[in-house]
């Protein structure tokens, strides 16, 4: 297995910088992993694919506005942050730009001081800043709220109407400085309409950082440093989705952070998903041994990414690539706002 396995040609122009109005209304390719079957609907078809009894995994993180903009305290010069992770109360790895002149010791001032950051440590492992931060009143995050930006990825080019469309419908704590985006095609009509049919719906949490994004840079995939990022799944989705798998029906996770999360907390020995929460570094590369999903709602990925290494290793590296093909040749849209795809 190498990473060209996983290569393919993305022009620019099929990368979607708007979401699809309403939400819903995006393409859905769907691929059927047994027949390798392709059908092209619509997002708002999906729940003619879904089952009573079946159990709709969703990410309901919300993105953070993680992207700072700040001054040096000593000469003015503009700063720009971004949040990767908290690592204790009021210390945050952050990316930051210009950084290769901000040593420890550095100061960067947000609005007027009401919000001051302290470069405390710069990380080895990721080239990131850890910084200390304080506020004026109130708390950190309420001031990271106020003056922050919600980042979009590098591929996004064209600024947004309203950045709630950069979120989910079902989005709550924000901890993620990136959109769980299969989630982003659904609205509330649609779920009102899922449960309505007697599909159940629950929920975990994975924190999406921006190594989601990031190219593989390996020739051999499994050299990749797989990111780490904090996840939980609660007693109640662990409870529905083993009684799902007891009856004989269905778990469908949406988006591969869902995938993450649930494998990351199903137990080989007792063939179930426990509630847990922590970090998780796992990685998913064909050969990969699914315990806890069924079927996959989600994108059509980056180039040489894990997550299209994730989706291979689901339905099968051939079977994915010629459906991007023919997701090409029929110009649906990529990335974070393009369409969708189903894997039954």
């Amino acid at each position: 297995m190498r990473t060209d396995d996983f290569d393919y040609d993305l022009p620019s122009g099929m990368i979607a910088q708007h979401p699809a109005e309403p939400r819903d209304a995006c393409r859905l390719l769907v691929l059927d992993r047994t027949s390798g079957q392709i059908d092209h609907r619509r997002f708002g078809d999906l729940l003619e694919y879904l089952h009573p009894g079946d159990v709709l995994v969703l990410n309901e993180t919300r993105v953070l506005p993680a992207r700072l903009h700040g001054a040096k305290d000593e000469t003015g010069g503009s700063v720009e942050l971004l949040l990767l992770r908290e690592r204790y109360e009021g210390a945050w790895e952050c990316l930051v730009k210009p950084g290769r002149r901000l040593k420890p010791g550095a100061r960067i001032v947000f609005a007027e001081g009401r919000l001051v950051g302290l470069i405390v440590d710069v990380l080895e492992e990721s080239g990131a800043r850890l910084v200390q931060f304080t506020v004026r009143e109130g708390t950190v995050l309420d001031a990271i709220r106020a003056i922050g930006e919600v980042p979009l990825p590098p591929y996004i080019t064209e600024p947004l109407d309203d950045p709630e469309q950069y979120q989910t419908v079902f989005a709550t704590d924000e901890h993620s400085v990136a959109a769980p985006t299969a989630g982003l095609h659904f609205t509330e009509q649609l779920l009102d309409a899922v449960q309505r049919s007697g599909v159940h719906v629950a929920k975990v949490e994975l924190d999406v950082g921006l190594d989601t994004f990031r190219p593989v840079a390996e020739d051999d995939p499994e050299q990749h440093p797989i990111h780490t990022e904090h996840f939980r799944v609660p007693e109640w989705t662990a409870a529905a989705v083993n009684a799902a798998r007891e009856r004989g029906d269905r778990v469908i996770a949406v988006g591969t952070t869902t995938v993450r999360a649930l494998e990351s907390a199903y137990n080989e020995q007792t063939r179930m998903v426990e509630a847990a929460e922590g970090m998780t570094d796992l990685y998913i590369l064909p050969g990969f041994s699914f315990g806890a999903i069924d079927a996959l709602v989600t994108n059509f990925h980056m180039p040489r990414s894990t997550l299209l290494m994730l989706v291979s290793a689901f339905a099968g590296r051939d079977l994915i690539m010629r459906a991007y093909e023919t997701a090409r040749a029929e110009h649906y849209r990529f990335l974070s706002f393009g369409d969708a795809m189903l894997i039954v």
